[in-house]
């Protein structure tokens, strides 16, 4: 039985788009990232530390595969969590605007047996923002929540000047990788 170890309705939707069956866990894990730790160390390990996590909830049944998976946004060697407040979304959008950021997403499958992972890292491109597209996106409420205080698949689609990889991994979860980890790991699908 497959478990997806999030609540996000995004990765939710992008695993039933490929028609997986799977039930959902709510785990809480620490998304600190550790002095002197990469950007993909970082989300690689709170993608694999989810997954656990919900494979420890699941007291370790042998017919268990988790996913855990992460999703952030790094310009400069900085991650973009989730913004804390307007403010914060803001000067997130005013550092993106015009510029060429990563988005790094890591997708592990953890069972009693074995560990896998996959890693998908896109670039996207913002145009230039002036404050008052800056003040009127915050104003949707829709930065709240998401990693670098935007979502591609909302109204942050009109933030994006070009993407080169996977919509679907900045979105959270990059389908194509995440249904190749599945077939590796021979994961019951529909």
């Amino acid at each position: 039985m497959l478990y997806l170890a999030s609540q996000s309705p995004r990765r939710r939707q992008l695993l039933e788009q490929i028609g997986v069956d799977f039930s959902t866990l709510d785990v809480d894990v620490p998304e600190q990232r550790m002095p002197g730790e990469s950007p993909q160390d970082y989300v690689s390990r709170v993608a694999r530390d989810k997954a656990r996590a919900g494979l420890v909830r699941l007291d370790h049944a042998s017919d268990a595969i988790v996913l855990g998976a992460d999703t952030e946004v790094v310009l400069d060697d900085e991650v973009f969590g989730k913004p804390q407040d307007a403010d914060d979304a803001a000067a997130m959008l005013r550092s993106l605007s015009g510029r060429t950021h990563a988005v790094l997403s890591v997708v592990w499958l953890v069972s009693a047996m074995r560990e896998q992972c996959a890693v998908c890292v896109s670039q996207v491109r913002f145009a230039r923002l002036d404050e008052s597209a800056i003040a009127a996106y915050v104003a949707t409420g829709e930065p709240f929540g998401k990693a670098g205080a935007y979502a591609i698949q909302g109204r942050g689609a009109a933030l994006v000047e070009h993407l080169q990889g996977s919509y679907s991994g900045v979105m959270g979860l990059p389908v194509f990788e995440t249904a190749q980890l599945l077939r590796d790991f021979n994961a019951p699908a529909t």
